[in-house]
C-alpha cells in the first residue's frame, strides 16, 4: 500500500499543484470540446497567477501526496455566503484507486470542523459518469444554467453536511 498524505498545499507546492490540475482536467478538454478559446477559465488552463488568486479570494488548496509525491487536489471555496468543494482533480496514472473519494471525504471532513452545514459543486452537466459517482457520495442535483462564457451547461450540485 501507498504511504498517502492530504494536507494543505504549501506555498512552494503552487506550481506542482498548477501541473496537477492542468494535467488532470486535460482529460475533459477533449471529452467535451473544451479549448483555451471556448472556455479560457477551465481549470485544464489553470495558471499560477489565477490559483494565487483564488488562494487570496478566501480557496484553501489541499493536496493528496503518494510517497510523499503530489497526484491530486481539492479546495474549499466561499463564495457568496456558501462554500464549494473546487479543483478536484486526480492524475490520470493515479485514478481508480479511491483517492478521488479520498479527497472529497475529507472535504466534507474540512467543511464540518468549520460549521459548514452545506457544500455545493459545480460540474459539466453532461459528465453523467461523474455526476452519478458524486450522487454516491451522497451529493444531490439542485440545478442547472447555462452561462454565456461557458460552452456547456453547469450542472449544481450540494450535500448537507450532519455536525
Amino acid at each position: 500500500m501507498d504511504n498517502v498524505d492530504i494536507k494543505r498545499v504549501s506555498e512552494n507546492q503552487l506550481d506542482e499543484s498548477v501541473r496537477v490540475i492542468r494535467k488532470s482536467f486535460a482529460t475533459l478538454e477533449r471529452e467535451f470540446d473544451i479549448t483555451k478559446e471556448n472556455c479560457p477559465t477551465h481549470p485544464s488552463f489553470m495558471t499560477r497567477e489565477r490559483l494565487d488568486e483564488m488562494i487570496e479570494r478566501g480557496m484553501e488548496l489541499y493536496g493528496l501526496f503518494v510517497d510523499s509525491c503530489l497526484v491530486g487536489t481539492v479546495s474549499i471555496e466561499p463564495y457568496k455566503e456558501k462554500y464549494y468543494l473546487g479543483k478536484l482533480a486526480v492524475l490520470p496514472n493515479y485514478r481508480h484507486r479511491g483517492f478521488g473519494e479520498m479527497l472529497v471525504r475529507f472535504i466534507i471532513e474540512t467543511a464540518k470542523s468549520k460549521k459548514i452545514d452545506r457544500l455545493g459543486l459545480g460540474m459539466i452537466d453532461k459528465h453523467t459518469v461523474l455526476k452519478d459517482w458524486y450522487k454516491s457520495l451522497g451529493f444531490v442535483e439542485v440545478g442547472t444554467k447555462d452561462f454565456d462564457h461557458l460552452p456547456f451547461t453547469t450542472c449544481f450540485m450540494a450535500k448537507r453536511l450532519d455536525g
